[in-house]
C-alpha cells in the first residue's frame, strides 16, 4: 500500500499494483467515505489529464426527472419520494433507506445496473480515445459493492469518522445522528484501508492536498510504465 499522508512520506507498495488493461489504459477505482474530499481528490486527479467517470453524477443521471430510472424507484417507494415539480426529493428518499439496510438493497438493485450500463459507456469512450492513459471510475460504493479486483489500481481517501460527523454537519446540516447513521450505511474504514493500494489522508488543510494527489498520480503513472518496460 502506498500511503500519501501528512509531509512527503510516500511508501513503497506491500502489494504490486494489479495489471494494467492490454491497451495500456490504467482503470484507478477512487473511493472514501463520505465528506472524504473524494470529490476534491477526483477534480485533481481530472487536472493531470486522467478520465474521470463520476458514479454519483451518473446515479443522479439516471433518476433524473422522465427517466425509466425515476419511475422505477416511486414503484418502490411510493410518490412521497417526489418533489413538487416531480423531480426526485432526495431528502426523503434517503430518510427511508439510510435506516432500513432492506430499503437500501432495494434502491441499490435498481440504481447500480443503470448506473454500470452508463459508466461502461463512458469507459468504452474513453479507450478509444487517442492519449487517454488512466481512467478514474469514482465510486462511492466500490468496497460495498465488492469491485476493488475490477481495476488496476484502488485509491482510497481516508479521514477519521469524527471528522467526517464535523463536516457532514457543517456541509449539509444534517445532525449528527444523521451524519453516523449515512457513515454507517457505508463500508467501515478498516473495509476500505484493506482493498487500497494507495491512500491519500485528506484529513489536513484542503491545501495539502494537491501534493498529496501529486505524489499518488506519480505512484499510478511509475506503476503503469514499468509495466511497459519490462
Amino acid at each position: 500500500m502506498t500511503y500519501t499522508g501528512t509531509g512527503d512520506k510516500v511508501t513503497m507498495p506491500e502489494r504490486a499494483i494489479r495489471g494494467v488493461e492490454p491497451d495500456g489504459v490504467v482503470r484507478v477505482g477512487l473511493t472514501g467515505g463520505i465528506a472524504s474530499g473524494k470529490s476534491t481528490v477526483s477534480r485533481l486527479l481530472a487536472a493531470h489529464g486522467a478520465t474521470i467517470i463520476d458514479y454519483d453524477q451518473l446515479s443522479r443521471d439516471v433518476v433524473a426527472t422522465g427517466t425509466q430510472g425515476l419511475a422505477q424507484v416511486v414503484e418502490a417507494f411510493g410518490p412521497q419520494i417526489l418533489a413538487a415539480d416531480g423531480s426526485l426529493n432526495r431528502a426523503a428518499l434517503g430518510s427511508i433507506v439510510f435506516s432500513d439496510s432492506r430499503a437500501r438493497h432495494r434502491l441499490e438493485s435498481i440504481i447500480h445496473p443503470l448506473v454500470e450500463e452508463a459508466a461502461r459507456r463512458v469507459d468504452d469512450q474513453a479507450r478509444i480515445a487517442k492519449g487517454v492513459m488512466v481512467v478514474v471510475h469514482d465510486i462511492p460504493l466500490l468496497v460495498e459493492t465488492g469491485r476493488a479486483d475490477e481495476f488496476d489500481v484502488v485509491v482510497v481517501t481516508d479521514i477519521d469518522p469524527a471528522e467526517q460527523v464535523r463536516r457532514v454537519v457543517e456541509r449539509d446540516g444534517a445532525s449528527q445522528d444523521d451524519a453516523w447513521a449515512r457513515i454507517r450505511a457505508q463500508a467501515s474504514r478498516k473495509e476500505r484501508l484493506a482493498a487500497a493500494d494507495i491512500v491519500i489522508d485528506t484529513s489536513g488543510p484542503l491545501r495539502d492536498l494537491p501534493g498529496k494527489v501529486n505524489r499518488a498520480w506519480s505512484t499510478i503513472i511509475e506503476s503503469e510504465s514499468s509495466r511497459f518496460s519490462t
